[in-house]
């Protein structure tokens, strides 16, 4: 399926925006390597087929929007109260929701090709921002794609527990899977 020119709306009404975490350190048997999704989000794509560098990408994220939908590992599986937890956790004491409920990216360069694209843009997460890449490509009328975010660069200080002892990776990686819909 070609890609038609055009304005894409993107959200979660189009697809998927998922943030996989993975843990490390002498304890990491005892926690989970996590899936979280992102519920509230909104985005528009410019797309240009005939010229890459034509096209735009923006998205907004609710940063009080993340939702634990998988625990992988771990002695025991996720209870409701864990996944209750975690969720509090990340907006009170790891993205700060109340003081920076949005996450942005906005596109800078786009190359490649529909089949293989990459993104270079500004990604800001609590008031701090930096550079970003997306790679992804275009199947059967569905964008799907990676970005590994590392935390730090943005202020974050990486989840731990036990002195240390469990931890979570820097690294997430970011991935989305999204319908296009015909241009508006």
């Amino acid at each position: 399926m070609a890609v038609a020119a055009g304005t894409y709306e993107l959200g979660p009404q189009s697809g998927r925006l998922l943030v996989k975490t993975r843990r490390t350190g002498l304890g990491s048997k005892a926690g989970h390597d996590l899936t979280l999704e992102v519920t509230r989000w909104s985005g528009r794509a410019l797309v240009d087929p005939a010229e890459p560098a034509n096209c735009l990408l923006a998205v907004d994220v609710a940063v009080d929007s993340f939702e634990v939908r998988e625990g992988t590992g771990g002695i025991k599986a996720l209870t409701d109260s864990d996944r209750a937890d975690i969720q509090r956790t990340i907006r009170e004491t790891i993205l700060h929701t109340s003081r920076h409920p949005t996450i942005t990216f906005r596109s800078r360069n786009v190359y490649g090709t529909a089949e293989s694209f990459t993104v270079d843009g500004v990604l800001t997460i609590m008031g701090a921002t930096g550079p970003a890449t997306i790679q992804g490509g275009v199947t059967e009328g569905q964008i799907r794609g990676t970005a590994t975010i590392v935390q730090s660069l943005w202020g974050i200080r990486p989840y731990s527990a036990f002195l240390g002892a469990l931890k979570l990776k820097d690294e997430v990686v970011v991935e989305f899977d999204v319908a296009l819909r015909q241009p508006s």
